[in-house]
């Protein structure tokens, strides 16, 4: 039993070949049934006609819904009309499942489609979707392993924030509230003093009631932390690694992104070293396209897609105000009032797909700024106690990796690039 790509091959013609999957497309035209197949690798084109098989045979085949399940076995032969080029004439066939109509059909509103998620995971789009975000996710671990980074794991459940209270999941935990992790960060630092360069990718939950394009309550999160790193050699791997992961998909998705109408020279012509800009400065370029942001505001989702609508090629902002990030960030020395730190925004309106930046290491540095957040000193004994206990200069980040599918695919929407969604509305299928 072959999978369709195998076979789609001049080797193969005139031989007989077997395959198994799901009915594509079915249509009948006098005495020939053609049958679109697919399977997880591709469609072709097969037919089945009287000339070969018996009026039984023919009766069941030409009777098939969208989606039905089986086998067949016959020769393949070249056809430039057929959709991808070949097509097998049918000589036998075995039938697993034959549905009722399939609820999936063109024109069908948002809504209907999240509530048939299941269903509709088996579109030819969402399946090339699933394999570019396949590829993402193992690009971005096989960048670190060859770059000396170790894998570790951290725990979903957690007493602290790194994130805020607002944007917390309570969750009752044998009579004790916990909350389901915003970050594994804190987690991660505990163990550059071991290990020095650690990476993982979990899912991490915010409860911020945004309705966004690029929001979503449950995300894949991608994160690292390294020991001796500054801000600058953070950017210096983030960016190689952002290149690398782009080079995966052009080289293993090509086909996958002409199905979902990717622009790949867009991708082709991503280049490194990403331009570095600093906040201060950025907020002054905005206004040449228009905006009327002002020193200390925050950029949004849609004060970045004003900006990066502008822009080829990502960008790192840096030295942002000590206002608009979290208390674990490191205040430069040289600039008093701003941070360390950079995000990574997406070119072609797509904005924020990465944070990250120097961390205080200092003790007494990061006492002040919990005091200064409002925020109990003893509810963050352990991750206090990494400063008084061999403290060193380290820098990390954390990376959505739906936020990177989604810009890489071109899509409208981050609900396109994962399987399950989940939104402040939805929290089904």
């Amino acid at each position: 039993m072959e999978h369709i790509k195998e076979i789609l091959s001049d080797n193969f013609i005139g031989k007989t070949v077997s395959i198994r999957g799901w009915v594509y497309r079915i249509r009948t035209s006098g005495k020939i049934t053609f049958i679109v197949m697919r399977d997880a690798s591709a469609i072709i084109q097969c037919t089945a006609s009287s000339d070969n098989l018996t009026e039984d045979a023919m009766s069941e085949l030409s009777s098939l819904t969208v989606e039905s399940s089986l086998e067949l076995s016959g020769k393949l032969r070249k056809d430039p009309r057929a959709i991808t080029g070949y097509e097998i004439s049918i000589s036998s066939c075995k039938i697993y499942e034959r549905n009722e109509n399939f609820p999936i059909a063109r024109d069908l509103g948002e809504e209907f489609l999240l509530d048939n998620r299941h269903l509709w995971l088996r579109s030819r789009e969402f399946t090339a979707v699933l394999k570019i975000r396949s590829t993402v996710f193992k690009a971005f671990s096989d960048f670190f392993y060859s770059n000396d980074y170790y894998q570790v794991q951290a725990p979903m459940f957690v007493s602290t924030a790194t994130e805020g209270g607002a944007s917390l999941f309570n969750v009752d935990y044998f009579g004790e509230k916990v909350n389901l992790t915003q970050s594994s960060q804190f987690y991660l630092e505990t163990m550059i003093f071991s290990l020095e360069k650690v990476f993982t990718i979990a899912p991490s939950f915010r409860a911020e009631k945004s309705r966004t394009r690029r929001h979503l309550t449950e995300y894949w999160h991608a994160e690292g932390e390294v020991a001796w790193y500054n801000n600058e050699d953070m950017m210096a791997d983030e960016e190689k690694m952002i290149k690398f992961i782009i080079d995966a998909v052009l080289k293993n998705n090509e086909e996958d992104l002409k199905i979902i109408n990717r622009d790949i020279n867009k991708l082709k012509n991503i280049k490194i070293p990403f331009e570095r800009i600093k906040y201060r400065d950025l907020i002054e370029k905005s206004k040449e396209f228009g905006m009327n942001l002002k020193y200390g505001d925050d950029l949004g989702a849609d004060e970045e897609y004003g900006i990066m609508i502008h822009f080829d090629n990502p960008i790192f902002v840096t030295d942002y105000p000590e206002s608009l990030k979290t208390f674990y960030h490191r205040p430069d020395p040289d600039n008093p009032g701003e941070i360390l730190c950079h995000d990574l925004l997406a070119p072609e309106g797509y904005g924020e797909v990465l944070g990250g930046g120097e961390r205080i290491f200092d003790l007494n540095e990061l006492l002040d700024r919990i005091k200064k957040n409002n925020l109990n000193p003893e509810d963050y004994y352990w991750y206090v106690d990494l400063r008084r206990y061999g403290s060193i200069p380290h820098s990390g980040f954390g990376l959505g990796l739906d936020r990177l599918v989604m810009w890489i695919c071109g899509s409208a929407n981050i609900r396109e690039t994962i399987p399950y969604p989940r939104t402040i509305r939805r929290v089904k299928p």
